[in-house]
């Protein structure tokens, strides 16, 4: 099944310098900018390096990005046209300040014109630098030549596709839902996933264990109004998902490897004391350590968030890369959100055994998997969108729709670890509410523990 057709805006190479012999050149090494689309997107916010010296480098590295899926991209730019405006980006430029949203003077602004329409038409299969190069800031945000006075802004505006495979669970992860991989109007089944609770003594799982992992799979029938309370305890612990193929075989997991428990005198999961995950994929008859995934929750109760730290474990090697280290709002949900602009990305599976853009088998030593070698470095250079999940708030109904770039999918095995990590942030709402309040009975741990 092919990917879906994205389009994403990508602000880079940001850069600020004034004029040389300019008295009011700021004290400060970075300013910050405000980038606003159209009416109707909220704005984003990046600091940009100063640049000192007229031969200082600038960073080759994206800054902001606006997504849309194709068709979204369609109706925006109609939506736009029809009106008789056209698309553009504005660039507000500040100095000083507490950093990006927080005060600062407005030293100017920059209007780029984006010709979005012109890439629809063409297909929206490319990709088309729309400005790049020093341009003035001016206080009407109009492009002005580079010689006049005052300060410049460095930039490269480029719009490009972006395909990514979309899967969407049919259910709550603890309901043990099928898993569909979506592409517009069509809707195909890829995955099933079964929840369980591991015994007492496999909840310190090892990268070494057995494939098979015996648990207690469950309904999804509870909910948090209706049910009652098993007598409290103060950990919850032993929580795992193992995403399988349709042929039944296990081809990802997520593992609670340390308990979500409420730090010292409250009910609460801390920073000091996270509840961890282990996402898992299989591996000459094993599971072998993907990635980790810390949460915990974080901020007062009427602005609480999910904070989370996900780690990539390269095979083969004793250090981590951290990928993402964030927040979602516990009351409205949100995003995991891996775009990595420079520095590391997911290692593909080194034992592929199906090709999803085009459903041919493989597995052989010269596939894309294995070519290189699953713990070389080299897996890691890439630059640009990995993955995105939704996450819903604390107590809501989710199903959680993720998001994976084309790069980082070359079998099965390497979208479904993705599909269990998903999995484990939508859970880690749930392990990491406080020890207060009920969980569903589908995520209380069996009596026999």
């Amino acid at each position: 099944m092919d990917p879906c057709p994205f389009v994403r805006i990508c602000i880079a190479n940001l850069a600020v310098k004034f004029p040389s012999l300019s008295k009011t050149q700021p004290l400060m090494d970075s300013c910050y900018c405000k980038i606003k689309l159209n009416k109707g997107y909220p704005p984003q916010f990046a600091t940009i390096p100063l640049i000192l010296q007229e031969n200082d480098p600038i960073e080759s590295k994206i800054y902001s990005c606006f997504t849309f899926k194709k068709s979204e991209l369609d109706k925006f730019v109609e939506k736009v046209y029809s009106k008789g405006q056209n698309c553009n980006l504005k660039i507000e430029i500040f100095s000083g300040g507490k950093g990006c949203n927080k005060g600062g003077k407005l030293l100017g602004s920059v209007l780029v014109g984006l010709d979005l329409k012109g890439y629809v038409e063409s297909g929206g299969n490319s990709r088309v630098v729309m400005q790049n190069g020093w341009v003035l800031v001016g206080k009407n945000g109009k492009l002005k030549k580079v010689e006049s006075l005052g300060p410049k802004l460095h930039l490269n505006v480029k719009v490009e596709s972006d395909p990514r495979f979309v899967f969407q669970f049919d259910g709550e992860p603890e309901c043990s839902p099928q898993v569909f991989q979506l592409n517009g109007n069509v809707k195909q089944p890829v995955f099933t996933c079964e929840f369980s609770f591991r015994n007492t003594g496999e909840r310190n799982l090892r990268s070494r264990s057995s494939l098979s992992e015996p648990g207690t799979s469950t309904g999804c029938l509870g909910s948090f109004k209706t049910d009652k309370e098993q007598p409290m305890r103060k950990e919850r612990k032993g929580w795992s998902i193992t995403v399988h193929d349709l042929s039944g075989s296990p081809v990802a997991a997520a593992s609670m490897v340390t308990p979500f428990v409420p730090s010292q005198n409250t009910d609460r999961v801390s920073k000091s004391n996270p509840g961890a995950w282990l996402i898992l994929r299989p591996g000459q008859g094993t599971w072998r350590p993907w990635g980790r995934l810390e949460a915990w929750r974080q901020g007062s109760s009427s602005s609480e968030s999910l904070a989370y730290r996900f780690e990539l474990i390269p095979d083969g090697s004793i250090d981590s890369v951290t990928l993402v280290n964030s927040s979602i709002s516990v009351k409205n949900g949100g995003k995991i959100n891996i775009d990595i602009t420079s520095g590391a990305s997911p290692l593909t599976s080194p034992n592929r055994s199906f090709d999803l853009s085009s459903g041919s088998g493989s597995g052989s030593g010269s596939d894309l998997g294995s070519a290189v070698g699953s713990g070389s470095w080299t897996h890691l250079l890439y630059r640009g969108f990995v993955m995105s999940s939704t996450v819903e708030g604390d107590g809501k109904c989710s199903k959680p729709e993720v998001e994976v770039g084309v790069q980082h999918v070359t079998c099965t095995e390497d979208a479904a670890v993705f599909v269990a990590l998903a999995a484990a942030m939508d859970l880690s709402m749930d392990a990491s509410r406080s020890f207060s309040k009920n969980i569903r009975k589908e995520l209380r741990q069996p009596i026999y523990e």
